[in-house]
């Protein structure tokens, strides 16, 4: 553990094997400099965060700005990408797992984004283990061997392009102490990564890419550029190298697209629709209005309204800039043990994607790398050069009551009781160190379960009536969630459940979901009892 000091960085974690090549002296002196720089920034960021979410509790509702009118109005536009970036047409995502990593960079993808935030638990073994891992596959030397059947796994001669993912801004890390609190996660994970391996990028032709997850305002677009423009010079790279996609997955971030590009305009990639967040967002923001609660998770689907308009504004906005317009996630996964199911899985992603490249996007996403062709063959057919940045969408008219117009649709037990499943599963599998779970021919992360918890929360507070005609209380929820409990314990055998986290991950999912007191993201009373239970305390 390094000596405490109010300007340096002390690691507080147990060793991990290989550790040392994530955690030099230059590493921790460069993370130092970035908590020293931006850490009290970032936190009046979050108190503004605080401050707006007050005001809508009380009423008040997002709106474009006034103030930033002459941005929106403006005649500019972003630095062009490299090319290496020009044709996202597919793009893959996973956690920071080796045997995912190489599967991701060898899918046949134009794009792997390695994510260290939502489908990563951040254990601290996975953290630093994921660095190891992106530091070799950037210098191509990546393998892995499977312990249970033997295979063994490198990377081929041609991979996809890698962007990065760190953690959101809310975020801390509790084994990296800055002036004794936790630092920041973002800058722990951007750190390290570009620390190692952005001169070696940018030496072999490709960069230092990332994805920005969950900002709120152009003021967190401007922070990010600031840590770039520092990060750059820190190592003598030029200003640009960096290019970013920030993810429009909340809904204040919805009502300034064009300024958030803007302010990265020297660093942008573009914008993607985070689609599973920002229904997320939309029920965290909009929490105490009883006139905006949400049907059934199943039936907010694409097609809705306030999403559509989100995500058509999403593209007019970025080719208005000529920025990239990437689609968002079609969480379906192949079906293998039913024909059928798959077929009707499938449909339902080619439907997507086609809307996707229909409406303009440039690249869409996708969870497995069974979906990389499907989703190439929809956008080469549609999509004849590298992206559709020329095609502009002046007949796309969006305004503030579009994007909050209310999702229509029932409130049925049926979706009450998928809730509560998927919230318990996913949160012991990320109690286990998995942050990326297969469940019910979905592949959930942290944003899908949030969207879970989120809505119980949602239909408890309001005492929202289902669909037979009885509001659910308190205890209609605990009723149930006993049932779904006992019934996990039935489907996946008495073994498994009691040996599993499902005890904990339950305790929290009702937490979550009857407390008088919103809980901003799950991940951060998740992550107290992830450290107790897979290392203990940091010390």
């Amino acid at each position: 553990m390094n000596p405490a000091s109010p300007t340096t960085v002390s690691i507080r974690a147990p060793r991990i094997a290989g550790d040392e090549r994530v955690l030099t002296k230059e590493a921790v002196e460069f993370l130092s400099a970035l908590a020293r720089t931006f850490t009290a920034r970032l936190r009046e960021l979050l108190e503004n965060r605080r401050q707006l979410q007050v005001k809508f509790d009380t009423g008040h509702r997002p709106d474009f700005l006034p103030q930033t009118k002459g941005v929106r109005e403006g005649s500019w536009s972003v630095a062009p990408v490299p090319s290496g970036l020009n044709d996202r047409r597919v793009e893959i995502t996973g956690p920071v797992d080796r045997k995912m990593i190489i599967n991701a960079l060898n899918s046949g993808a134009n794009v792997f984004m390695a994510d260290f935030e939502d489908s990563n638990s951040p254990t601290w073994e996975n953290l630093i283990s994921g660095q190891i891992a992106l530091q070799e596959a950037v210098r191509g030397t990546l393998q892995h061997q499977d312990q249970l059947t033997g295979k063994r796994y490198a990377l081929n001669e041609k991979t996809a392009a890698l962007m990065v993912r760190p953690r959101g801004l809310h975020l801390p890390d509790a084994h990296v102490e800055f002036e004794g609190q936790p630092m920041p996660a973002a800058l722990v994970d951007f750190g390290l990564f570009f620390f190692h391996n952005a001169l070696v990028q940018t030496a072999g032709g490709a960069g230092p890419w990332f994805y920005l997850p969950k900002l709120e305002s152009h003021q967190e677009a401007r922070f990010w550029n600031d840590v770039f423009l520092f990060a750059q010079q820190a190592v003598g790279l030029p200003e640009g190298t960096i290019k970013a996609t920030v993810l429009i997955e909340t809904l204040p971030a919805a009502f300034e697209m064009d300024e958030i590009l803007y302010e990265l305009r020297q660093h942008s990639a573009g914008l993607n629709c985070g689609r599973w967040d920002y229904i997320f967002s939309f029920i965290k923001k909009l929490r105490n209005d009883a006139a905006s609660v949400l049907p059934d998770r199943a039936q907010v689907t694409m097609e809705q309204h306030f999403l559509r308009s989100y995500t058509q504004l999403l593209v007019k906005t970025c080719h208005r800039r000529k920025a990239h317009a990437m689609g968002g996630m079609a969480a379906f996964i192949p079906i293998r043990n039913d024909a059928e199911q798959n077929r009707l899985a499938l449909e339902k992603v080619r439907a997507d994607k086609l809307r996707e490249v229909m409406d303009g996007h440039d690249g869409t996403w996708v969870a497995h790398p069974g979906l990389v062709q499907l989703a190439a063959d929809i956008f080469d057919s549609h999509m004849r050069g590298p992206n559709q940045i020329e095609r502009q969408r002046d007949d796309v008219v969006v305004s503030a009551e579009d994007l909050l117009r209310v999702p229509e649709g029932l409130r049925t037990e049926k979706g009450l009781r998928h809730n509560i499943r998927v919230g318990v599963q996913y949160l012991e599998a990320w109690l286990r160190g998995l942050g990326c779970v297969p469940l019910y021919n979905l592949m959930e992360d942290a944003a899908t379960a949030e969207i879970s918890r989120t809505q119980v929360w949602q239909w408890i507070h309001h005492r929202a009536t289902l669909e037979d005609g009885e509001a659910l209380t308190h205890e209609r929820f605990r009723r149930i969630l006993r049932e779904e409990l006992d019934g996990l314990r039935d489907t996946l055998g008495r073994e498994r459940f009691d040996s599993g986290r499902f005890g904990a991950a339950s305790e929290l999912f009702e937490r979550l979901s009857t407390g008088e007191r919103f809980e901003e993201f799950l991940t951060i009373p998740a992550y107290s009892v992830l450290l107790e239970m897979t290392e203990g305390q940091p010390s």
